[in-house]
C-alpha cells in the first residue's frame, strides 16, 4: 500500500480527481479523520471534510508509481 496527501480546493478539482482515480483498476480509498471513503465514488468524496489534506490510500503494488504520478498535481507535503 503507498499513501500519498492530497488537497482537493475545489469542485473542479474533485472532478479531475475522481476522473484520474477511476482509471485504475485497485483499490484506492481517501482517509480522512476517521473516515475512510472509496476515492471512485464521488459523492463520497464531497461527504469528506475538503478543507484539509486528506491521505489517500492505494492498495496496489503495479499501478501505486502510476496512480502518484498521474495525481501529482494535487498532493502536498
Amino acid at each position: 500500500m503507498k499513501k500519498v496527501n492530497v488537497k482537493l480546493g475545489s469542485m473542479n478539482a474533485v472532478k479531475d480527481f475522481n476522473a484520474i482515480v477511476s482509471k485504475y483498476a485497485c483499490d484506492i480509498d481517501l482517509v480522512s479523520g476517521r473516515y475512510v471513503v472509496d476515492a471512485k465514488s464521488i459523492m463520497g468524496i464531497y461527504s469528506l471534510d475538503l478543507s484539509s489534506p486528506i491521505e489517500v490510500q492505494i492498495h496496489c503494488d503495479d499501478c501505486g508509481d502510476d496512480v502518484i504520478a498521474a495525481l501529482k498535481p494535487y498532493i502536498v507535503d
